[in-house]
């Protein structure tokens, strides 16, 4: 077994040195930066899914029967997972994102009930980036939040980050893209 060793050491010594022979450390640092910079960019791209996550918590309707919520207000049965300024105070709509700033390429999703048909529904939030915050409307529900140290199982980051152009935020949408099943 020593003898095994030895070899593979040997081995791995020859290949480390003819590397080193015929590398820079400048060209070896870039290619590893490269790497880095690759892996950053592409990871916060990935979509997660948290359907899961609001079914455990009961999808969170909010204070819905108490009065009817509009779409500038937080009771807003589809707002049961934001966190950010709702863009329809901001000068666009649930759905559109203001004049002047874009959709961040990576959203979290939230399951939402609405009261009004029964029906638990698939809510895509995506941050509107390119302008300061709006500061109007602020909503911080998080049914089925949780804790800040697993990317992608929590709404508390700046999802505009995944953006080349511009990684200011500046508000939020809440899409309906599609009818949860019953399980």
């Amino acid at each position: 077994m020593k003898r095994l060793f030895d070899f593979l050491d040997a081995l791995t010594e020859r290949r480390v040195r003819a590397l080193a022979s015929t590398t820079s450390r400048r060209s070896a640092l870039a290619k590893v930066g490269k790497v880095m910079v690759a892996g950053a960019f592409t990871l916060p791209v990935l979509p997660f899914d948290r359907t899961s996550q609001a079914l455990a918590q009961g999808h969170g309707a909010g204070a819905a029967g108490k009065k009817k919520p509009g779409d500038t207000d937080c009771d807003y049965w589809r707002y049961c997972s934001v966190d950010g300024f709702l863009c329809s105070c901001c000068g666009g709509t649930t759905t559109s994102c203001p004049p002047g700033t874009v959709a961040s390429k990576v959203t979290w999703i939230g399951t939402c009930h609405n009261p009004a048909d029964g029906r638990d529904y698939l809510v895509s939030y995506n941050d509107c980036c390119g302008k300061t915050s709006c500061g109007r409307c602020f909503c911080n529900t998080n049914y089925g939040d949780r804790p800040g140290y697993r990317m992608g199982v929590h709404n508390d980051a700046n999802w505009c980050m995944a953006r080349t152009d511009s990684t200011i935020y500046h508000c939020t949408l809440s899409v309906i893209v599609g009818v949860a099943e019953k399980q």
